[in-house]
């Protein structure tokens, strides 16, 4: 971990003066003279000379002169200009299944805040109607599906996913994302895992206590396992699409594993998102994947054994406890509370600078440890990046 100033008690440890643009410091190679707020010279290091973004060379363990930042759910409804957006085209597959919508949402925080990230919007379960799943969003309800799958028969209705088939305004998007955002920052894709995308297809939607899927996993494994296997062949074949089309990371959500037991988890999680990691890293050997389970703290260990590059922590767990239990190999994600932007700007940017020394200057991507809560103040928001992208290690 870098040196910090622990004499400095004002609104950041790390901040030192800005340069001039995101991508300065990262487009030559250099000797940068690190300095912490009150000016003095505490340490020299080498900055990456890479013309890559600075998030995907903060994966790779290359030396970087401050962690890049994206958030989670940074395009979205506490913005004002897609509440606008929302107006005037109410339905969300609407939104995210037409090109110049989803270029344009995606792009919003991009042109206010300058995110590390650019990441696609769109929602995990986009594939499903392409697997004869059909299913929508409802405001005030989330998804629906419509014909939930209880048993082998219905399973045996779900064909696999082809992207190039079902969404190609989705290739579509990210090739013209790339094309907006060059290599000023890394546009990001993203998939839901088999286990969570299995969960909304069984329960019918959102679940509190996901007694359908377990009682399927604990009474019909075999069942489960099948479309398990369906939906892992599916979703590695979306990460792929998604990189052949401009995505340069991809983040795979299992929001709902952390709803099984070490154990099942073991059985009904783990196996199949290594299935994906294997599968992808066999053509795509340099595409960084992410890996988010919110509510982690008791899988940890297991995430990594999953071959990710990135495991994202939730604010539950304390960032420098998932340092050491992660291991040094492993880049981090996260992990500020979703809550702390309702807070003031001081409260703010102590809990970045918090996160960003428990994590240390290794292999680091700033985020939160969840998405941005709907009602959150943009001008917070605007806050945090700009917090963030004073920091320097």
């Amino acid at each position: 971990m870098a040196s910090m100033c622990s004499s400095v008690s004002n609104s950041s440890r790390f901040l030192a003066s800005k340069p001039s643009s995101s991508s300065s410091c990262r487009s030559k190679s250099k000797l940068s003279t690190i300095r912490c707020a009150i000016g003095e010279i505490i340490s020299e290091a080498k900055v990456s000379s890479s013309t890559e973004p600075l998030l995907l060379s903060a994966v790779k363990g290359e030396k970087v002169e401050r962690p890049p930042v994206w958030l989670m759910r940074q395009a979205g409804r506490y913005m004002k200009s897609y509440q606008l957006i929302c107006e005037k085209y109410p339905s969300f597959r609407e939104r995210s299944e037409n090109v110049d919508l989803v270029v344009e949402i995606s792009l919003q925080p991009w042109k206010v805040f300058k995110p590390d990230g650019v990441i696609l919007f769109s929602d995990i379960l986009t594939p499903l109607p392409g697997m004869n799943i059909p299913f929508d969003i409802v405001k005030g309800k989330g998804p629906i599906i419509y014909d939930p799958l209880r048993t082998a028969e219905d399973v045996s209705k779900v064909r696999e996913f082809v992207p190039e088939e079902f969404v190609p305004y989705v290739g579509e998007a990210l090739t013209t994302l790339r094309a907006e955002v060059k290599n000023e920052a890394a546009v990001l894709g993203f998939v839901g895992a088999p286990f969570t995308l299995a969960s909304y297809v069984v329960e019918g939607g959102s679940s509190k206590h996901f007694s359908k899927i377990k009682r399927m996993a604990f009474s019909q494994p075999e069942v489960l396992h099948a479309l398990l296997q369906k939906f892992t062949t599916s979703m590695a074949q979306y990460i792929k699409y998604q990189a052949d089309h401009g995505a340069q990371a991809v983040q795979i959500f299992d929001s709902w594993a952390t709803e099984l037991s070490p154990a099942d988890f073991e059985e009904f999680s783990l196996p199949y998102l290594k299935q994906i990691v294997d599968s992808v890293k066999s053509t795509h050997p340099n595409l960084p994947l992410i890996l988010y389970a919110s509510g982690s703290g008791g899988l940890l260990e297991r995430l990594s054994l999953t071959g990710v590059d990135v495991v994202s922590l939730d604010w539950t767990v304390d960032m420098a406890e998932g340092r050491r239990r992660l291991g040094a190999d492993v880049a981090v994600q996260g992990n500020v509370d979703p809550g702390v932007l309702f807070g003031s700007k001081d409260f703010i940017t102590k809990r970045i600078n918090d996160t960003v020394n428990k994590a240390g200057n290794h292999k680091h991507i700033l985020n939160l440890g969840h998405g941005i809560v709907v009602g959150t103040p943009e001008e917070n928001v605007a806050h945090f990046f700009e917090v963030a992208k004073g920091i320097r290690y």
